[in-house]
């Protein structure tokens, strides 16, 4: 993708702008879940959804020129123009557009965003505006799209940790800690005589104090070192953790006009973030369940969308019951963030089961065999209920009794402080 130089602003504003303060107010937007698949027509609620996310560099201007404003980096000027008061000024207007492409030039350039152009209509279709003219600029801005690369995904999922720890009043975090003792590179409890697969990690005054104390030394100024001489350090054993979270991409998680999806994936992000720089040795997978379930990689998870679909938890428990089954982990968890009743199962020939009335009996069913089926593999499971009502409340602490888990109920404000808090209180203790 090609930009214009424009020297106005070159090493002037818009290079003087914070990019990642700027990033961090656009991370709603860049993490904006829409409705896949178009519009809907559900039986009962009637239309709803086809807003599939817009991702035209004519939206991300108008994100980008919101920020703007809400932080108080344009001139007054720019603040006039845009807001109607005064004469129009084809000068200022033309300052503004120059400055959101040498903002999007230098997201680009830095890593954060990818641009890509939209297939073309047939016959050169362009939008006509106004009074039978064309609005070439624009129609351009909405032929091209944007992306987060990984750096960009990376860097929201840390935003993201750092508000959650700062809103929990986490100054730190460390590693799991177990009672268990193995021999590792740092120091931290007293040596012991090597053995067979440890770590040589040597402590070596209590390994040459050993061999003077059997032999002495020789009169050539020699040490006689021998097997039983060794001594090794000792480490805190660091106990390694498997865990999927689970994300319902039911209609219901967009339904009554609030986006619960798009916290659970910011959630998911500041999760990998902090596994990734702080937990090296844990792993984190990501399953959506709607009328189906399927693993998403972590690099997708920013496009992730809702869509017209029931809810299967029992499928879902199975793929995330799989996929920990196949990591040698001292632990493994299961987070399932969720706004709804389990309402569809996928039956021994394929076909999926729905039914949206009530708690069906045979959903139930089959859901609670997943459970019991979890807790036997010694899978914790953690629910993260978005909705208080009695029939839910009942249905999660049937599976928290079952999995002998834990249930939160919360909604989409304090949802990451929740997770993150257990998440952690996990990571000081061991599980069992």
């Amino acid at each position: 993708m090609r930009f214009t130089n424009y020297s106005k602003f070159t090493g002037h504003q818009a290079d003087a702008l914070n990019l990642q303060a700027l990033l961090d107010r656009l991370s709603d937007f860049l993490l904006q879940s829409g409705f896949a698949g178009g519009a809907y027509e559900h039986p009962y609620w009637g239309e709803f959804g086809g807003d599939e996310g817009d991702r035209s560099m004519d939206s991300l201007k108008e994100a980008l020129l919101r920020a703007l404003m809400e932080s108080g980096q344009l001139t007054p000027e720019m603040v006039d123009e845009l807001s109607g008061r005064g004469e129009p000024n084809e000068e200022v207007r033309q300052q503004i557009a120059e400055l959101l492409d040498r903002l999007i030039e230098r997201l680009v350039e830095e890593g954060y965003l990818n641009l890509s152009e939209q297939p073309q209509m047939p016959g050169g279709y362009t939008e006509m505006q106004g009074a039978g003219k064309t609005d070439q600029a624009r129609e351009a801005a909405r032929q091209v799209e944007f992306s987060l690369t990984g750096k960009g995904i990376d860097f929201l999922g840390y935003r993201t940790l750092k508000g959650l720890l700062g809103a929990m009043g986490k100054s730190s975090f460390g590693s799991h800690d177990t009672p268990h003792l193995a021999t590792g590179v740092e120091a931290e409890a007293a040596s012991r005589p090597y053995e067979f697969g440890d770590t040589l990690n040597l402590d070596i005054p209590a390994t040459l104090k050993s061999a003077l104390g059997r032999k002495g030394l020789g009169d050539d100024g020699s040490i006689d070192l021998d097997y039983g001489d060794l001594y090794v350090n000792q480490a805190e054993y660091r106990s390694s953790c498997a865990t999927v979270l689970m994300l319902d991409t039911s209609h219901s998680m967009i339904l009554y006009g609030e986006d619960r999806f798009t916290p659970a994936k910011k959630v998911a992000l500041a999760l990998t973030h902090l596994i990734r720089t702080q937990f090296p040795g844990d792993t984190l997978r990501v399953v959506t369940f709607g009328d189906e379930a399927e693993e998403i990689p972590l690099g997708e998870l920013a496009r992730a969308q809702v869509g017209p679909y029931h809810t299967n938890t029992a499928a879902g428990l199975k793929l995330a019951r799989r996929l920990l089954l196949a990591q040698n982990k001292d632990m493994r968890q299961i987070v399932m963030i969720t706004d709804g009743k389990p309402s569809a199962v996928t039956l021994p020939g394929g076909r999926v089961y729905k039914n949206s009335m009530g708690l069906d009996a045979r959903v139930l069913r089959e859901t609670f065999h997943e459970v019991g089926a979890c807790r036997k593999s010694g899978i914790l499971i953690n629910t993260f209920m978005l909705a208080r009502d009695p029939y839910l409340v009942a249905f999660v602490n049937k599976v928290s009794e079952i999995a002998r888990g834990k249930a939160y109920f919360t909604n989409t404000m304090t949802l990451g402080q929740y997770i993150m808090r257990d998440f952690l209180r996990r990571k000081t203790r061991r599980a069992g």
